[in-house]
């Protein structure tokens, strides 16, 4: 292994994951943690991918470069390991979760060990609750599923079955709260049966790079340049606390108005569309 593997304990777990209701009890890591106030995106699909989900997989995480964002898979065959490999051309760290241990002996599957070292030494890192010399079983695939969408801010589907791995991550990141985004595909393709049915069940549609950023919470590069001319002082204030997404709480606290008033103002401004609150953030529009 390129670096020492270690033992976190749940008090040192990642903030999200500490959220869920069923977390490890404890996980083995090797490599460097993103910082928590990145934006980790997990992306998940076929193995058995098309050329379109191929591109459409290199084009989006491309589109991230230059972001704070951690593309956070389970270096499987496919679109995991797509993704993971665009992830890295475009500057972006790296969060693994094998559904084995991430001892090389043992890591699964068998042909991305040295990717894996890759990507630790890219600044990334490999997590499992599985002890490291740990050999990967059927059930242990969907058990180390709920773990990547509890890492994660949200769930990114390209290209799966209806009856999937990759649609089980899809559901614990609904029922762990986190945003579930699916790319549309061919009606004529039964790897679109996935991301369609969890559209039609709420997820968000994600087409192009500028959708996904927006659907994180990031401001459109092409975005046209807000008028706040008619805004009042209070507005102002908390537009320029909104220089960086807040979570409410914080921004209520930072706020130098009554909590009522900050309230409504924000209220207002949300009606301007010169702010919108996505996974808990409030950020300007």
């Amino acid at each position: 292994m390129s670096q020492k593997v270690r033992v976190l304990l749940p008090k040192a777990f990642p903030r999200r994951l500490r959220e869920i209701p069923d977390p490890p009890e404890q996980l083995w890591i090797e490599g460097t943690m993103p910082p928590e106030e990145h934006k980790w995106l997990c992306v998940v699909g076929s193995r058995r991918y098309s050329p379109y989900g191929k591109e459409v997989c290199e084009k989006l995480i491309a589109g991230l470069s230059n972001k704070p964002v951690a593309i956070v898979s389970g270096l499987a065959l496919g679109i995991d390991s797509i993704a993971h490999r665009a992830a890295l051309e475009s500057g972006l760290k790296c969060v693994v979760v094998p559904g084995s241990g991430i001892s090389r002996e043992v890591l699964y599957p068998v042909s991305n060990r040295r990717f894996a070292d890759k990507i630790v030494d890219s600044g990334g890192c490999l997590i499992s609750e599985f002890s490291p010399s740990f050999a990967a079983t059927l059930w242990s695939f969907p058990q180390r599923n709920r773990i990547m969408a509890g890492l994660s801010d949200a769930v990114l589907v390209i290209e799966a079955e209806k009856k999937s791995g990759t649609l089980i991550t899809a559901r614990l990141a609904s029922e762990y709260n986190r945003d579930v985004l699916a790319v549309p595909g061919s009606i004529f393709a039964s790897s679109s049966e996935g991301p369609h049915l969890l559209t039609r069940l709420g997820a968000t549609s994600v087409r192009n790079s500028e959708e996904l950023l927006s659907a994180l919470g990031f401001k459109s590069e092409n975005t046209e340049k807000k008028n706040y001319d008619d805004c009042s002082p209070e507005e102002m204030e908390i537009i320029k606390l909104l220089k960086n997404p807040m979570e409410r709480d914080a921004l209520l606290s930072a706020s130098k108005l009554p909590i009522s008033k900050t309230n409504a103002v924000l209220s207002l401004l949300e009606i301007k569309g010169l702010i919108s609150e996505t996974m808990g953030e409030i950020h300007l529009a």
